[in-house]
């Protein structure tokens, strides 16, 4: 039977642990106080927990993780969506993933929707159907929502539309108290080396390669370890790499954890080596502990974060040699980094979890025309 209550469906079919998923799980828990009939859509329960009991939640799988391809869950996950057209005639769509796809079901079946994209355009708009496809699609939204300046700038200019940055909402306090938690094995408990650390998912997008080469120059002049923690298909590559250059003791690869935290709080430096981004979420966590971030210059987000270096370290991408020289200066000069941290952490404010999330209420409010 179809009512006539408004729904807001939160629409994230493949939930893995990254940037996206903390950010879904702060701004959703967030409008649970404010939206009173709300869903979210996702493939398995993986992810079930983190949200306020407030959110119904639909999985199409009872099991926490029974497959990898995310097309497979966006397919699947659609046909939940259209169900939940059928049940509740007033449905609004806030789409965290599978954006395109949302759009033409919102055209098919009259239905308002926002979208947010999670990052640059200068990782998936190679295709030229693509292409064409998001220049008419994009403009049915009643908002598309980026997460930085010049993700905005850049999807304004390649699309033609007006789209709305909210930053991301940092939970500074969750952050620092989940950093107090004990390590179970610290790769970098009592050691005077440099302790270097990246987290993030094993694929091309973050090009570990380009850090593990840097770090291969860096452990042949000064005494360093690295810990890449993270998951994905790359995993094999970058352990054959490691072999290769002879780097098991120097280099750790810690599997993926709700909490890498306290293992950040336990470094010296933060690298990220990425070749697109959107916001990245680490960065501010790594900022947030007090800890020096190096990153690639990429579209879009770390410049930003970092203030075009006032705040860290910027190097060209896959310029490994470039990586090299700021992490050994970074080692032989530490004193003079200590300004650009201070900095770095009182920046946060931009990001404040309360001041974000009410932007992002703002759009939902407008969306389902609720004064």
């Amino acid at each position: 039977m179809q009512t006539n209550k408004k729904k807001l469906v939160i629409f994230m079919p493949a939930m893995e642990g990254g940037g996206v998923e903390k950010n879904i799980v702060i701004i959703s828990n967030y409008l649970a106080k404010y939206i009173k009939n709300i869903e979210l859509i996702t493939y398995d329960r993986k992810f079930n927990n983190f949200f306020d009991k407030k959110i119904k939640i639909i999985n199409f799988s009872k099991k926490k993780n029974d497959i990898k391809n995310k097309y497979y869950k966006y397919f699947f996950c659609l046909l939940l969506l259209i169900k939940s057209f059928f049940q509740n005639k007033e449905t609004y769509i806030f789409a965290f993933q599978a954006n395109i796809y949302c759009i033409i079901l919102a055209i098919i079946f009259r239905k308002k929707i926002i979208t947010r994209s999670n990052s640059s355009p200068s990782g998936w708009n190679k295709n030229i159907l693509k292409n064409f496809l998001f220049k008419i699609l994009f403009k049915y939204p009643i908002k598309i929502i980026v997460n930085s300046k010049s993700f905005k700038n850049e999807i304004d200019k390649k699309f033609k539309i007006n789209s709305k940055m909210i930053y991301n909402p940092l939970n500074k306090k969750d952050i620092i108290l989940k950093s107090k938690q004990k390590i179970k094995n610290n790769f970098f408990k009592k050691t005077n080396k440099l302790k270097i650390i990246n987290v993030s998912r094993f694929t091309d997008q973050k090009d570990h390669i380009t850090l593990l080469k840097a770090f291969n120059i860096v452990s042949q002049k000064i005494p360093a370890k690295l810990l890449l923690i993270g998951y994905g298909s790359n995993k094999d590559k970058i352990k054959k790499y490691i072999n290769s250059k002879k780097l098991n003791e120097k280099v750790k690869i810690l599997k993926f954890t709700y909490n890498p935290y306290n293992y950040i709080k336990n470094s010296d430096l933060f690298v990220l080596t990425s070749l697109y981004e959107g916001l990245p979420n680490v960065i501010l966590e790594a900022i947030t502990l007090k800890k020096y971030v190096v990153s690639t210059n990429c579209p879009t987000g770390p410049s930003e974060i970092l203030q075009k270096g006032e705040f860290g370290s910027l190097f060209p991408i896959r310029n490994f040699k470039k990586l090299s020289k700021v992490i050994l200066d970074f080692y032989f000069f530490k004193k003079k980094y200590q300004i650009k941290i201070k900095k770095a952490y009182i920046s946060l404010n931009r990001f404040d979890k309360i001041k974000n999330c009410n932007l992002y209420l703002n759009e939902v409010k407008k969306l389902m025309e609720i004064i």
